[in-house]
């Protein structure tokens, strides 16, 4: 297995980045050969993804780990070797043990928010949220802005009546009689 599609899967299925992590699962489908500890791990990749993707009670194991506590997560990881390492399992079994055990190790190393960085970006929220007072604006400003605004409206209202009175040159039965003539002339 390609350790760095691995890798890059556990990231995106952790971040809920399915989309990201169908089509890395898609790359590490190519690249493997078909036996079946590489079958097993496979399927196990598919199960997480499937897993994650779902959010259901059913998959008690993904709902109930606690992804923060390394030490955890270290003996879930030692838990799967012991599995994979297993010589009464199957390939395919041990497959599936090792996909497990390689995750918790990716796990362990991610960064997860803590409780202190999470209400730092709360408390955050919160200020940019807040309904900030408006600012004092002086009153020459304001009415500066008046006398601006005035002063546009009396430039429109002058040019819109100029562009009324202006007519057309020819009415439309001289264009039309002229239209005629032409045609009747291309005969």
């Amino acid at each position: 297995m390609p350790s760095i599609y691995v890798t890059r899967f556990f990231q995106l299925v952790t971040a809920r980045r399915f989309a990201q992590a169908e089509r890395v699962l898609l790359r590490l489908r190519q690249k493997i050969s078909r036996t079946e500890w590489n079958t097993g791990y496979f399927q196990a990749l598919r199960g997480m993804l499937l897993a994650q993707k779902t959010n259901d009670d059913r998959y008690v194991f993904l709902s109930n780990a606690n992804f923060k506590n390394h030490n955890e997560l270290q003996k879930y990881r030692r838990e799967f070797l012991r599995q994979a390492r297993n010589k009464l399992h199957a390939d395919y079994d041990r497959g599936y043990f090792a996909a497990w055990a390689s995750y918790m190790r990716v796990l362990a190393k991610l960064e997860f928010p803590t409780e202190k960085t999470e209400s730092k970006i709360s408390k955050k929220k919160e200020a940019q949220t807040r309904v900030k007072p408006e600012k004092k604006v002086p009153e020459k400003t304001k009415e500066r802005a008046e006398i601006a605004k005035r002063k546009e409206e009396a430039k429109k209202t002058i040019v819109e009546p100029a562009k009324s009175r202006i007519e057309p040159t020819e009415s439309d039965e001289e264009i039309e009689r002229r239209q005629r003539t032409l045609f009747e002339f291309s005969k």
